[in-house]
């Protein structure tokens, strides 16, 4: 029996919100408590319990001052693929939540912990545990919420997760919240998730707001997560840590809470150790889509078009998701981007919802028009729609001005006529109403002199390369 649990729960005697978690963890299930060695109460454990899958720990002391104690447990024959530490979360504004952090110093370790030292995290189960609480959670009037990286403890070899109660002594010991955790806990598959992307956190509040609406609104999870009063801490060390110890597939920066200058520095750093950063648009566009693909379609854009964001349409994602991605490549289509300006400017909403009907993959400028690159998983495929999307270009061009072809080097001229007063000065009309009827397209008599249009024009011809180049 000893060696068949695989989740080990530590709790504290004294902590409120732990002993109020334990509670509910022990009438939940068949438990049974066991003996262990003596060596070990000297770590400050005073109970185990064990059940299937699942081992309770319970410490004399608070949990951030338990560095090493998955080792040690493990010496003992106690061994744990995840450490999951119930806990009382303590705030000045009092607000009822229910929250989950992983634990880490960027700084100093005045709260356990060693300084510039941070632990493993366990991104998958706190993800089930913290969208089991959301659910769970949904008629209370309890926020629910992850937190950054903060506390002790710091060494520990297990990936671990915080779970716990806020933020005062009335909610650490109402039931409600305690049940509610303690099923969520009991509720967890570590790897339930495994296939959903890992973010590491840069930024926002330490309730990290950004991030937790991400996780709960698409399918990621996170990792290590520096708020903006961490900032002017992290640094190499610190970064390379947290990729370490989180195993992320992506950075992502809440940007808008950042300064310009430690944006850029952490940005920098994070470049430098190969990571993609993704924007929340980007992450949004993942859903429903492998990130090992998207990452590939991500890289292929970024390639052409670095400052753009990467569009899939749902029949892009529909055709895609019963696909083996090992077998997918990416080929992109790179129009004249002049093509695409001249057709936005004379239906733009038409064009993108021609773009939103097709199995495509495309790039949309930081300034919101469309970029001139199209991705698809097949050669033939991408050429084809490249084509398709170049047609429909020219036949809104074509509503509004009159264009020319030249299949000598397949070139499009988009010709534009413009009145020419001088032109007129010089065939003797008068400035006045005969301007404005040569402007308008129609023919005039001066002094018995027939005056056609076409003779007071001058001619623009725009030319645009239909050629697409297949990347």
């Amino acid at each position: 029996m000893k060696n068949e649990p695989s989740i080990t729960i530590i709790c504290s005697l004294v902590d409120k919100a732990s002993q109020n978690i334990k509670d509910h963890l022990l009438a939940s299930d068949n438990w049974h408590q066991i003996k262990y060695p003596e060596v070990l109460k000297t770590s400050g454990i005073c109970s185990i319990y064990e059940s299937s899958g699942f081992r309770i720990v319970e410490l004399d002391k608070h949990h951030i001052h338990s560095d090493g104690i998955d080792k040690k447990l493990h010496g003992y024959g106690f061994t744990s693929t995840l450490l999951i530490f119930a806990s009382k979360h303590r705030s000045k504004d009092e607000r009822r939540l229910l929250t989950t952090h992983f634990t880490g110093n960027t700084g100093t370790a005045d709260y356990g912990g060693n300084p510039h030292k941070l632990a493993v995290t366990a991104p998958y189960a706190m993800r089930s545990i913290l969208t089991n609480i959301k659910k769970l959670s949904e008629n209370m009037d309890y926020e629910v919420s992850l937190e950054a990286t903060h506390h002790g403890p710091s060494e520990l070899i297990t990936p671990s997760v915080y779970v716990e109660i806020g933020s005062t002594e009335n909610q650490w010991v109402d039931p409600e919240p305690g049940r509610i955790i303690a099923d969520a806990i009991l509720s967890v598959e570590p790897n339930n998730c495994a296939q959903c992307p890992v973010a590491l956190g840069f930024g926002g509040g330490h309730y990290a707001k950004r991030q937790s609406k991400l996780l709960f609104e698409t399918n990621i999870t996170f990792g290590h997560i520096f708020p903006d009063y961490q900032l002017e801490d992290v640094d190499i060390n610190i970064v390379k840590q947290a990729i370490d110890k989180s195993n992320p597939d992506f950075v992502y920066f809440d940007r808008k809470s950042m300064s310009t200058r430690e944006r850029n520095r952490i940005m920098d750093i994070v470049e430098s150790l190969g990571m993609d950063i993704l924007r929340e648009s980007d992450i949004r566009e993942m859903s429903g889509v492998s990130w090992q693909f998207f990452k590939q379609l991500y890289e292929k854009a970024m390639d052409i078009c670095p400052n753009g964001n990467l569009k899939l349409t749902d029949r892009f994602k529909n055709k895609i998701q019963t696909m083996d991605f090992k077998d997918l490549s990416v080929e992109a289509a790179i129009i004249d981007e002049n093509l695409l300006k001249e057709a936005e400017k004379n239906d733009k909403i038409h064009l993108n919802n021609f773009l939103q009907n097709q199995g495509i993959a495309y790039i949309e400028n930081a300034n919101g028009t469309l970029g001139n690159v199209i991705l698809d998983i097949n050669r033939n495929n991408v050429n084809t729609m490249a084509n398709e999307l170049v047609n429909e270009c020219i036949i809104l061009i074509k509503k509004n001005h009159e264009i020319e072809y030249s299949p000598e080097g397949n070139v499009l001229y988009i010709v534009k006529k413009r009145f020419n007063s001088e032109l007129a000065r010089e065939l003797g009309v008068p400035d006045g109403p005969m301007f404005g009827k040569l402007a308008k397209g129609q023919p005039v008599t001066v002094n018995g002199k027939y005056i056609e249009p076409e003779m007071v024009y001058e001619i623009d011809r725009k030319s645009i390369n239909l050629n697409t180049m297949i990347t």
